[in-house]
């Protein structure tokens, strides 16, 4: 059984990927912060600002089979395209659900897997796109990856500690405040500054921008 808190179709909103269609399939819980916010200040990571909790968000549910999940998701595919589905992975922590069963599946049906993880499990196998944002001082166990999105600054996760991780691309998020309701102040301008200060300085990484937030869409 698959629990999902949400599926729906609409643009990458960061990344290597930003702009591209995508149907993202949020799967419920994590293994970094229960989602409570009387959790928050004692988690490893304590400024998430995405609800993953429960399967009551749209598209959500429990699905009892591969089978049920994957025709799920194909249902958000615009008809008559002949770009194959590009499916995002995501949670909270997807790994905690994603496996060789449903990754499979999903490649009998022609999907294209993309995968968001805080990089403490390891991945099934045929996963096209795998993102890995480190939280904390939780232990990454990926090593290598298509996508290193790193949120900036953290105490316990700055840049260095990752240099051994080989990606095609090195990304940092400027943090924003997770209770903030407003788009116009996402990004603090002071953290902001210091991201891009620390990438103007290290070149190997760049900025990350979640442009679906700034242009206020799923």
């Amino acid at each position: 059984m698959y629990s999902v808190k949400e599926i729906f179709y609409t643009l990458q909103g960061e990344g290597a990927h930003t702009g591209r269609p995508a149907i993202f399939c949020r799967f419920s819980g994590c293994n970094l912060w229960s989602g409570l916010e009387k959790h928050r200040a004692s988690a490893i990571c304590n400024f998430c600002d995405t609800d993953f909790r429960g399967t009551d968000g749209p598209g959500g549910g429990r699905f009892d089979t591969t089978e049920q999940l994957v025709e799920t998701l194909l249902s958000y595919w615009p008809e008559g395209l002949e770009a194959p589905p590009f499916v995002v992975c995501t949670g909270g922590e997807p790994l905690l659900q994603l496996d060789q069963s449903l990754v499979d599946a999903m490649h009998e049906r022609g999907i294209e897997i993309a995968l968001e993880t805080n990089g403490t499990l390891v991945p099934p196998k045929g996963i096209a796109w795998i993102c890995v944002s480190p939280k904390g001082k939780a232990d990454v166990v990926i090593n290598e990856c298509d996508e290193l999105k790193l949120v900036y600054p953290q105490q316990d996760a700055m840049p260095e500690r990752f240099a051994h991780i080989r990606a095609q691309y090195y990304y940092l998020t400027p943090v924003a405040d997770p209770h903030s309701n407003s788009n116009t102040h996402l990004y603090r301008d002071a953290v902001t500054a210091e991201t891009i200060a620390y990438c103007l300085a290290h070149p190997q990484w760049r900025l990350n921008l979640q442009s679906h937030k700034v242009i206020n869409i799923a």
